[in-house]
């Protein structure tokens, strides 16, 4: 019983660190227009693989995604998605023409710059 209760206050401590790591969204207004997402990764603190994808947030629900191919195969793609803003995430469809949506988190949004915790990855983003 004295091991529970030496653990209870640390388990506190890191649930309140933990829960105050995400940012919430009020709204659309908060990622409204132009960002451009420059590095992707699989952990916060690991290696960011640099990307060339604008992210464009329009009031109607609609994120168009362009994505540059930095070898020069593909020139251009271009994609329109939808997007919600739901319980302070946000809240985009994982491909076009399907209602399948993945919930990504802010982690941190400083002014221009934003990283989003998705599913899978974690995006680096700076307002345009």
């Amino acid at each position: 019983m004295k091991k529970y209760v030496k653990i209870l206050p640390l388990l506190t401590l890191f649930w309140a660190f933990s829960a105050s790591a995400e940012v919430a969204l009020q709204d659309e207004s908060d990622i409204l227009g132009r960002w451009k997402l420059y590095a992707e990764a699989t952990k916060l603190d690991g290696e960011q693989k640099p990307v060339t994808i604008e992210w464009e947030f329009k009031g109607d629900g609609v994120l168009k995604q362009t994505a540059t191919d930095s070898v020069g195969r593909t020139k251009e793609m271009k994609i329109d998605i939808k997007y919600a803003i739901e319980n302070g995430a946000l809240k985009k469809q994982t491909k076009p023409g399907q209602e399948k949506y993945e919930i990504c988190k802010v982690v941190d949004k400083d002014g221009s710059k934003m990283i989003l915790k998705c599913p899978f990855l974690y995006y680096f983003l700076t307002k345009i």
